[in-house]
Parts: structure tokens; sequence; C-alpha cells
């Protein structure tokens, strides 16, 4: 069994311990890993009996971090530098921070957008699930499609503010918020809506396959899309509502180019915050019941809770 799909069935941790897991998990030297270090943990972890057992053990807890934040449990393949879970806040935070500051050209307004949405599409796809059978062309059309509507999406409440010139400081600040909620949510159950088309992989206990499933499919789909929604939606809204009071106060009045450094600054702090938050509210691999899945996965086997890849 793959050592990273073992881990998360046999370590049934809480709300809180995968938090704790995911802080280590997101530190940023794991994005610097050498692929021999990599290849050096993951030995160590197939042929160690204890790998599971002592965890413990310096090596050991040092050979999980590194197999965990690198390596994709479905195919066992490294996952690339820039798209690893450690590279998520660095890559998205300036992002999300350009996206909502309100632009006079057209040129300033899309090009947050869609460095955001091409970033993330991407993310999505690399971290989602890779049982199901899928063509490389596939992959890349289905992909410009969801950068290409959830950019133009993006521009909207944009477009609309200029076209209305809104006054109305409320609706002006919370649409854009509101928008990249729904469309960052959106963008995951799009790009990666060949997961509940096809099946995913589910298997037992010990690892062993039992059949593919488009219910499982379903659910990965909607639970990470859920977890994008709080991540942007959380990391928009909450420096918002600061930077509106903060222009209030005497300090902004004396230098008001603070504000940029100051809501830049929040985005950042809130976002550290929020993804190994987002992360830990559904496990990675996920439990089903098996009544809950088709028909002839539940007759191929007489387990009653079978496990599933939920992806990140």
């Amino acid at each position: 069994m793959e050592p990273n799909v073992r881990f998360w069935i046999t370590e049934r941790q809480s709300f809180f311990q995968r938090f704790l897991q995911w802080t280590e998990l997101l530190d940023p030297t794991n994005l610097v890993i050498s692929v021999e270090k990599i290849e050096k943990s993951r030995q160590l972890l197939l042929t160690n009996e204890d790998a599971f057992g002592s965890l413990e053990d310096q090596r050991i807890q040092e050979a999980w971090k590194r197999s965990l934040s690198t390596v994709h449990p479905d195919n066992s393949k490294l996952i690339p530098v820039p798209f690893r879970p450690a590279a998520l806040l660095p890559f998205t935070a300036p992002m999300v921070f350009l996206s909502l500051v309100s632009a006079k050209s057209l040129k300033a307004m899309v090009l947050p957008q869609l460095s955001f949405f091409t970033y993330t599409t991407t993310f999505n796809v690399i971290n989602g699930n890779a049982s199901y059978d899928c063509r490389p062309y596939e992959s890349i059309l289905l992909g410009a499609g969801v950068i290409a509507s959830s950019t133009f999406l993006g521009l909207l409440p944009r477009l609309f503010q200029v076209r209305y010139s809104l006054n109305n400081v409320l609706v002006r600040r919370a649409l854009p918020v509101i928008v990249l909620t729904q469309v960052s949510a959106m963008n995951v159950v799009v790009s990666r809506g060949l997961e509940p088309m096809r099946g995913i992989e589910v298997m037992d206990k010990e690892g062993n396959v039992i059949g593919y499933s488009r219910k499982a499919g379903t659910k990965a789909v909607k639970d990470t899309a859920a977890t994008r929604a709080v991540l942007f939606g959380t990391s928009a809204a909450i420096p918002e509502v600061f930077s509106y009071f903060f222009k209030r106060t005497q300090f902004f009045l004396q230098y008001p180019w603070s504000l940029w450094s100051f809501k830049l600054s929040c985005t950042i702090l809130v976002m550290g915050l929020m993804v190994p938050v987002s992360l830990s509210i559904f496990p990675q691999i996920g439990r089903i019941q098996c009544s809950k899945l088709e028909k002839e996965i539940q007759s191929a086997t007489e387990e009653t809770e079978l496990f599933y890849n939920r992806g990140i």
C-alpha cells in the first residue's frame, strides 16, 4: 500500500490533530527538499516495519513530513514544487490581495484574476484525485475552459462597478468577496468534474481497491470545494473589514499610503491561519459507508466502511 494512504487511514486524527499535522506539512522548507532526500525518506518508510508504530522516532517523523508534503497519494509521483501544499500560501496570498484592489485599467483588472485562477485551477487538478481514467488533452481543454470562465466571473464585480459607478461601500466591498468565494468553490467543482462522472477508487483498510465510485467522487469534490470557499472567502473578507476601520484611524489620515501595506499584511496573516484550518476540515483520505455507494461496490465487499482519496 502507498505509505501516504496507509498513514492517513491508520492515523484517525481529530480536527486539532490534523491542524497540527498540516502546520508541519506547510513548512516552506518542504519546497526545497531534494529528490534524493525524498527518495531516502520513502525508502525508510517502505522498509521499516515500525514506521507506523514509532512516530516518536525523529527520523521517522522527518520521513513522514517529507513524504506527505511532496508525494501524491494516488500515483506515488512527486508533486511539482509550485503546486505542493506548502506553496499555496506564498503563491495565492498576493494574488488574493491584488484581485481585490480597485483598478482603473482593464489590464490591471484582468491580470490578477487570470493569474489567480490559472494557479488555483492547476493546483486543484494536480492535487485532486488521480485514480480515474483521464487523457491529457481532456485535462488541458477542461483546465483552459475553467480558467477562462473563472476569470470572466471574477471580473464581473469590477466591471459592474465601473459600469454603474456604485457608491454604496457595503456593496462595493462585499460583492468582490462574495464572488471570489463562490467562484473559488465552483473552480474546484468544474476543474475536478471528471471525478464524479467517471468515479474514483474506493479501498478497504488494507488498501485493496474495491472499485470505482461516482458517489465517492462527488463527495470528494464537494468537500474540497467547501474548504476552498472557507479559505478564500475568509481570507478576502477579514482584510476588507479591518481595512474599513483602519481607514478611519488617525494613522491612516497621516499616512494614506499605509493602507496597501496594512491590507497585504492582514491578507497574509489571515491566510497563514486559514490554509491549515481549511485543509484540516476534512481528512485527506476520506471515509464513506459502503451502504452509500453503488450496488456493485456493495456486492464486492463485506466491509462496512471504505476509503478514498479526497485530495487537497
